[in-house]
């Protein structure tokens, strides 16, 4: 069983910075793509960052220049630097990974619990 475990989500000022981390454990031979996902209320889920093994990345607009996304491959895990927050941002933001199961080699896909930001104004 493979477990995402977030952490770093809370309340911030507008202008303000947060860090989100997520670490990926359990019966996982590798992992490909991370990513940072959020869900506002009455909204539908958006892709806010992601990163590959190799350290490609890629940006929603809305958060380009204010958010960076990097990922230590040795410790699983994926951060997400949020800069210049604004009330927009506030969200659930959920961690996803592409891997490959350690045991049946089967390509998976696995996800956070979610953590909560929000943002005030």
């Amino acid at each position: 069983q493979v477990q995402l475990v977030e952490s770093g989500g809370g309340l911030v000022q507008a202008g303000g910075s947060l860090r989100l981390s997520c670490a990926a454990s359990g019966s996982i031979f590798s992992i490909n793509a991370m990513g940072w996902y959020r869900q506002a209320p009455g909204k539908q889920r958006e892709l806010v960052a992601a990163i590959t093994s190799g350290g490609t990345t890629n940006y929603a607009d809305s958060v380009q220049g204010r958010f960076t996304i990097s990922r230590d491959n040795a410790k699983n895990t994926v951060y997400l630097q949020m800069n210049s927050l604004k009330p927009e941002d506030t969200a659930v933001y959920y961690c996803n990974a592409d891997g490959v199961n350690y045991y049946t080699y089967d390509a998976e896909e696995y996800w956070g619990q979610g953590t909560q930001v929000t943002v005030s104004s």
